[in-house]
């Protein structure tokens, strides 16, 4: 859906983005993450035409965001960190306004509104002015705007700052329903947010890509292992003999007893490796039960300050 090639922004002296390479499937959800000052908002200006690079080419669906321009942002809706909103109109006069920008035909507009308005659930504000609104619900009205034209590339810059607890996770819900018609492109400082919608992150730093992969990807090659946690139902030293028989396991960390007859143990193997269900298998041969296995990964938040660090010590 998005395809960048060598694409370069400099400001004077300053080089803002330096020379990204990267695509971005139609149907995806995208995180695009880094500090403050990395370039994010640069890029995704660049992909909506907002403005030119310095060099290189983005297309999108295949056309040339600078040789076709109007075609291009017709496939788009974008929400920037600040949404374009009017404060003195109401919620159907700003997004009528803003699908006549848009071009969307008149004998269409109408039913659009109706199914956007409650997609975002803003129905019961749709009369009300901008500016007596929540922040939560010009967010919605902002993520309404972009949804005006039904484009297939959704870009979304910060689109839940500032908002309280339940309100994020009503936007989250909102994207990860939009992702199953939309390819998705979003930034956000709220790493748990990213990890919980994104299939694929692209962390940049410095106006470079630094990491590109899935964040359980990203986990293993950092680590450079396999981790799991298992609590199983017997002793330590029954656990402890019956893993130290299998093949493949290059450590075992007993992490002693949080449940009644219980032992928590942490079992690590090559990156490459699977080992669930010859560790599973080999417990419950021995009588000792599984009752909890999950893999142990870095969080977004620890491979983010790990690749942005590493970048800066560089």
């Amino acid at each position: 859906m998005i395809r960048a090639q060598h694409l370069t922004k400099r400001y004077g002296q300053h080089t803002a983005v330096d020379d990204l390479n990267f695509a971005i499937k139609k149907g995806e959800i995208l995180g695009f993450l880094g500090p403050n000052g990395a370039g994010k908002t640069t890029v995704m200006n660049i992909i909506t035409g907002y403005l030119s690079a310095t060099e290189g080419s983005v297309q999108v669906d295949g056309l040339d965001v600078l040789e076709h321009p109007e075609a291009v942002k017709q496939k788009i809706g974008y929400l920037p960190e600040q949404p374009p909103l009017y404060p003195e109109m109401t919620v159907r006069e700003y997004l009528n306004f803003a699908g006549e920008l848009k071009k969307v035909a008149r004998d269409r507009l109408k039913s659009s509104l109706e199914n956007i308005m409650d997609i975002v659930k803003i129905e019961d504000v749709q009369g009300r002015l901008i500016r007596n609104l929540s922040k939560g619900y010009k967010q919605r009205v902002g993520l309404a705007q972009a949804l005006l034209g039904n484009p297939e590339l959704l870009i979304l810059d910060e689109p839940t700052v500032g908002l309280d607890p339940k309100q994020i996770i009503e936007i989250r819900n909102l994207i990860r329903h939009l992702g199953r018609e939309h390819t998705i492109l979003l930034s956000s400082h709220i790493l748990p947010e990213v990890s919980a919608v994104c299939e694929r992150v692209i962390i940049i730093d410095r106006g470079r890509i630094v990491a590109s992969d899935t964040p359980e990807n990203l986990s293993k090659r950092l680590t450079g292992t396999n981790q799991l946690l298992l609590r199983v139902r017997g002793s330590e030293g029954d656990a402890s003999a019956c893993l130290k028989s299998l093949q493949g396991i290059d450590a075992i960390d007993m992490r002693g007893s949080f449940e009644g007859g219980t032992i928590d143990v942490v079992v690590r193997a090559g990156k490459d490796r699977d080992i669930r269900g010859e560790v599973s298998a080999a417990l419950t041969k021995n009588g000792l039960p599984v009752l909890m296995m999950r893999p142990i990964d870095m969080t977004l938040e620890e491979i983010f300050l790990h690749l942005t660090t590493q970048e800066k010590e560089a």
